[in-house]
């Protein structure tokens, strides 16, 4: 160094000064009080785009940005970030995110290999004493060397000098930026996460007449993302959007605690791509480990009506069986058209519908529920509701007989069927009785017209007696 000439010794001071100066720099640490507004838009599997912009002072050059109380299951390689205002150009030049969140155990295992204060209080004095230990592990316990020996366990209060620069409070997005401006910046971060999702329920009071049903949709909201999005503008995409799986699962979940039903209108509903997009109109708070609820959509007076279904199997037709079985249960189904002509005609989210009946006092009681995949504008809508309790079928299996074959491949069989259908309620109903048939086949005799539903489905309407019974027999022929 003596050797050096001086000009070239003053750079090198120069040089050092400056770059002293930039690595002693202040972090600048923006929080949720510099938040101006924050857009949220969810997804159905767990999946959201949160569009955070807030208010910061930057130093001109470059600087270092902490954004606190970002999500923890941030994804952050899709985030970006961006100056808003036209004050000059703002370039992120390096990120980290920093979601190793302090905790005790956290602290002690980033102070493996280092010292650490073990204060002891004197249990009759109340005296303190502190002595100096390193921790040589923190997996599954703690062992240190304290002096010549090794303690395991805390033999006492630990101190740590400081907190590990590694270490946040909350989730933090850490960015060195270039700024060409400078003082204060409207900046808005942008990214996906996951730990938000949502998913729609849906309540129906049915009618005495079972003939009308008011529908009431709600979304129910479920965050454990590990931060608050205060007052956010809400929107919900409905749709299978297609997503790039992961190699590994980054994220951490939470237990949802809290639940909130929200006052409020119907969301707006608009067309986006191939999905269907909902917007709420107001503002909404959706809370850390918080589960909440609001109001979707509404339909009063949806016509709809009850269907009694008998459902058969295909091995009924491949061998000989005799009793197929007594009381068998028979389904009930309510079914209502998604029309704007019968009440609705709105494109219904994913989700469970559950249904309500007032009794003979007026009393709402629950009659069963059923789940509904995305159902567009213009569908029928089958919810399963249980069995019913009146109506029962008894099926048995008349004749069987191989006409031809000599193989499971080649066989030609013909057999015949009986169903009896009993109805213990005061009015008569229809039973719609639906057998999967096998192979080639062809109903050679039947006590009632069959409907050929699809290639391999026969389906008969029969009608049943208030207080009585009906029959129908039918024998099919099957080519393998």
């Amino acid at each position: 160094m003596r050797r050096l000439p001086l000009r070239v010794l003053l750079s090198l001071a120069l040089l050092a000064g400056i770059f002293a100066g930039r690595a002693a720099a202040a972090e600048v640490v923006s929080t949720l009080a510099d938040q101006m507004s924050v857009a949220v838009t969810i997804y159905n599997e767990d999946l959201a785009l949160v569009k955070d912009r807030r208010q910061v002072v930057l130093e001109p050059g470059e600087a270092t940005l902490a954004i606190r109380e970002v999500s923890a299951r941030m994804r952050p390689e899709t985030a970006l970030f961006r100056g808003v205002d036209l004050a000059g150009g703002l370039t992120v030049l390096e990120q980290n995110f920093d979601f190793d969140l302090l905790t005790p155990e956290k602290l002690l295992e980033k102070y493996v290999g280092r010292e650490v204060g073990v204060v002891r209080t004197h249990p009759a004095t109340g005296q303190e004493t502190r002595e100096e230990a390193t921790v040589l592990s923190a997996n599954n316990g703690v062992v240190l060397r304290m002096g010549d020996r090794i303690e395991t366990g805390v033999p006492g209060r630990l101190v740590f000098d400081k907190v590990p620069a590694t270490l946040r409070d909350r989730p933090t997005l850490v960015m060195s930026l270039a700024n060409d401006g400078g003082g204060s910046r409207e900046v808005e971060l942008s990214y996906l996460t996951g730990g938000l999702g949502w998913q729609a329920d849906y309540v129906a009071e049915l009618n005495r007449e079972e003939t009308a049903l008011d529908l009431n949709g709600w979304v129910t909201l479920t965050n454990t993302s590990g931060t608050s999005y205060n007052d956010a503008s809400l929107q919900l995409v409905a749709g299978d959007v297609h997503r790039v799986r992961e190699e590994m699962d980054r994220g951490r979940r939470f237990k949802a605690t809290e639940m909130m039903a929200a006052a409020a209108p119907a969301m707006a509903e608009e067309e986006l791509f191939e999905y269907h997009l909902y917007t709420l109109a107001r503002p909404t708070t959706i809370k850390e480990n918080q589960t909440k609820q609001v109001a979707l959509l509404q339909g009063a007076g949806v016509e709809c009506g009850k269907e009694y279904r008998l459902d058969g199997q295909q091995y009924y037709y491949q061998s000989r069986q005799g009793d197929l079985g007594r009381k068998l249960k028979v389904g009930v189904f309510l079914l209502f058209d998604n029309e704007r002509d019968k009440g609705l005609g709105v494109p219904l989210p994913r989700g469970v519908v559950r249904v309500y009946q007032r009794d003979s006092r007026g009393r709402v009681q629950f009659v069963g529920e059923d789940r509904i995949d995305h159902t567009p504008e213009g569908e029928t809508v089958r919810l399963r509701l249980g069995d019913s309790f009146d109506v029962t079928a008894s099926r048995t299996q008349t004749d069987f007989e191989k006409i031809a074959g000599v193989s499971q491949a080649s066989f030609v069989l013909e057999s015949g069927y009986r169903i009896e259908l009993k109805n213990g309620r005061d009015e008569e109903v229809t039973v719609k009785v639906v057998e999967p048939l096998p192979g080639d086949w062809r109903i050679l005799e039947e006590s009632s017209r069959h409907e050929k539903e699809s290639a391999t489905t026969a389906v008969w309407l029969i009608p049943v007696p208030a207080k009585g019974e009906a029959v129908l027999t039918y024998r099919v022929r099957v080519r393998y």
